[in-house]
């Protein structure tokens, strides 16, 4: 059967292939690549050879290669150092089929920067993020944000590569690291233009000194914490974590009664969450910490209370979490359907709440709310008994010690009713 051949090539043309990658391009009668690649090669190209650029046209590539097999023409496309990282190979194998790719790899632009700093790079994790202009991340960034996954990384402390791109460089990076206040706990390192004239490699320095520095392009980007990161406590934090509005007791969902809902909710590292009437935001940023490959979406209609939840938000420094200012169910229509809903206040529209949890869980998703009055836990009763939802629910009592005089009281916090549902998916 005829293959194609995907070739890595680098920056240093000829002087860096195999002699089996050389005669391949040498031989070939059909040549892809981008404009950059090609004029690598231009030496080595036949007269009667084809070239075609494939700069913008990705999607054309595979019927470019389908077309030249069927007419018997030893088709080669050019691909950055290693294909099958971060590369075009995956792509085209996944169109043409393993058995009519042949990979001819080269070493990767990732490896010739670790190499450049003498730097070990077996435990590291690889991103790009060439591709369109994603913008400056902002507050209000989540999921949909192109630099979204790298920032998650990030918080992680793992040692990075990065692929960059002329919009998405080495600035922006360091720039969300100072958005998130983590800028002065990650160097980076830039490598540009390898192989090419006006090579240059820094040395590791703090993210705040690269993020209004220009760099050569192309370039790629090494990033570590300056120190080990401690692992976070994910589960349980002290009320007394929270920054939270204080009338008597603290509008929080109190430790005991957030490790039950956050236990009845089931939640997976890559969970989607809502948080109804967020609070302080107690239930949905532990979620948060949670769900590392998730994301909670948060909305709360309090002003002081919203206020609140952001200062705690900066506090934790979550990435994976977005608050909504408003009354719901406002804006939960644009919001990606979820895997859990936590529902610690409706303000009111605690039926409608109900029913567009019911109907936007996705399968195997859990309901969970909390309540403190008879006659909200049995609205809400109704309400799936109407529904034909499966629930189940509890009563939390729980007593806190307190002093008296030189010893200790047992005082009793107010009960709370946890009602947990799913959609009968039947």
């Amino acid at each position: 059967m005829p293959e194609c051949h995907i070739v890595g090539v680098l920056d240093n043309g000829a002087e860096g292939l195999s002699r089996a990658a050389l005669d391949s391009i040498r031989g070939a009668d059909l040549l892809i690549g981008h404009t950059r690649t090609l004029a690598l090669f231009a030496a080595e190209i036949r007269p009667e050879c084809e070239t075609r650029d494939l700069s913008g046209a990705l999607g054309r590539v595979p019927e470019w290669i389908e077309e030249g097999l069927a007419q018997g023409r030893q088709v080669v496309v050019l691909a950055t150092g290693d294909p099958l990282c971060h590369g075009i190979a995956r792509y085209l194998i996944g169109k043409l089929g393993r058995e009519r790719c042949r990979v001819l790899p080269n070493t990767s632009v990732v490896q010739l920067a670790f190499a450049r700093l003498g730097v070990a790079w077996q435990d590291a994790r690889i991103f790009s993020i060439h591709g369109k202009d994603t913008g400056e991340w902002h507050a209000d960034a989540g999921p949909e944000h192109g630099l979204y996954p790298l920032l998650q990384a990030i918080r992680r402390g793992d040692l990075l590569a990065v692929f960059t791109s002329p919009e998405n460089g080495p600035g922006r990076i360091a720039r969300m690291l100072d958005a998130v206040s983590l800028a002065d706990e990650y160097e980076m390192a830039v490598a540009e233009r390898l192989l090419l004239p006006g090579e240059r490699v820094t040395g590791f320095l703090p993210a705040s000194e690269i993020r209004d520095r220009r760099f050569g392009d192309p370039n790629v980007v090494i990033l570590r914490p300056r120190a080990a990161l401690p692992a976070p406590v994910l589960f349980g934090l002290a009320d007394d974590a929270y920054h939270q509005r204080k009338p008597r007791a603290g509008l929080i969902t109190k430790r005991e009664v957030r490790a039950v809902s956050l236990a009845w909710m089931a939640l997976r590292r890559d969970s989607i969450v809502w948080d109804i009437g967020a609070g302080s935001g107690s239930v949905g940023m532990e979620a948060a910490r949670l769900c590392p490959d998730g994301f909670v979406f948060a909305i709360e209609k309090n002003a002081e209370d919203a206020a609140i939840v952001r200062r705690n938000q900066r506090r934790f420094r979550l990435t994976n979490y977005r608050l909504t200012h408003a009354r719901a169910p406002e804006g939960l229509d644009r919001w990606p359907d979820p895997d859990a809903v936590f529902i610690g206040g409706s303000g009111g529209e605690l039926e409608q709440l109900i029913d567009i949890a019911l109907s936007r869980l996705r399968p195997g998703g859990r309901l969970v709310m909390n309540f403190v009055t008879l006659e909200n836990m049995h609205r809400a009763v109704t309400r799936l008994k109407e529904r034909e939802a499966d629930w189940e629910l509890c009563q939390l009592s729980v007593c806190r010690n307190k002093p008296i005089l030189d010893m200790q009281r047992l005082a009793p916090e107010t009960p709370v009713w946890i009602i947990g549902a799913q959609r009968r998916e039947d």
